[in-house]
């Protein structure tokens, strides 16, 4: 299935996409993509729902966030091999863990606000994990059994807030809208291998992502045990594992986003997003 939430900012509905890519109401049953909705045995009963039999939801709506109440938006650095030569990094011996806020995550189609100070405002395509039921202390063999599935995320970050100013990473990546998620939560049994998944971004037409979660140094199942042995994840926590080569911090010289920037980006069956970026005024 594809899931996904539509609507004005702060009053999405709960829809899927059908076979035939037209967008249908699940409000009949279910509140929302969130909690208790996104548990194996709540995804298997929205599977056997008739999807023609669902009303259709008319026009072209705002598509929000694809999952609500997530409590959780944990990033992992440096996690492409090629990612990490590009930037002059070492790969790192366990994996780099930082946080979004949650306040950051806007629809995959909403503009972008380049915070006020930003010199360095900086693309990254990345695969999102939706957890769908708390995990703790589990093993990498049932690592994925705790999965909802998979999503597009966009892991805007400000490099010089990130690494130039004191402390964490956290504040180069948490500014209001650099969370994009979506289109849609599409659910773990339609993605065959999350570790063969091609994905890219362009900015402005011009391709500067275009790369594969082959090559991720720790893959989504390691990942969802390492985490799990630190903190409980919750149904709705995501976790956005890294990005391949051609961030604008890697190119020579440098390139950075600017006011009036169109950004495009996907990742292979799990849609596309589009971005303006705005200043912050």
């Amino acid at each position: 299935m594809k899931l996904l939430r539509y609507g004005e900012v702060g009053s999405e509905r709960p829809g899927l996409l059908d076979a035939d890519g037209t967008i249908r109401d699940l409000s009949a049953h279910v509140a929302d993509i969130a909690g208790t909705v996104l548990h194996p045995a709540s995804l298997e009963m929205l599977g056997k729902l008739d999807s023609k039999s669902l009303p259709v939801v008319s026009g072209k709506p705002r598509l929000g966030p694809c999952v609500a109440g997530t409590g959780k938006f944990i990033c992992i650095g440096l996690n492409y091999s090629d990612h990490a030569a590009e930037t002059g990094a070492t790969v790192p011996s366990e994996p780099i863990i930082f946080m979004k806020a949650s306040s950051a995550i806007v629809g995959p189609d909403d503009d972008v606000l380049i915070p006020r100070g930003s010199v360095k405002t900086d693309w990254e395509v990345e695969l999102a994990v939706v957890i769908g039921k708390t995990a703790k202390y589990v093993s990498e063999a049932d690592a994925l059994d705790y999965v909802a599935g998979y999503a597009v995320a966009h892991d805007v970050s400000e490099r010089a807030f990130q690494a130039e100013r004191q402390g964490q990473w956290t504040k180069g990546k948490s500014c209001d809208t650099f969370g994009p998620t979506g289109p849609w939560l599409v659910t773990k049994d339609e993605v065959a291998d999350p570790q063969n998944l091609k994905m890219w971004l362009t900015v402005n037409g011009k391709t500067m992502q275009n790369g594969s979660t082959k090559t991720m140094v720790y893959g989504v199942a390691f990942l969802v045990s390492y985490l799990s042995q630190f903190m409980s994840l919750h149904p709705g926590d995501i976790i956005s594992t890294g990005t391949p080569p051609g961030v604008g911090l890697g190119m020579k010289p440098p390139v950075f986003l600017k006011a009036g920037d169109v950004v495009e980006l996907g990742i292979e069956g799990l849609g596309q997003q589009k971005q303006t970026f705005k200043a912050d005024v």
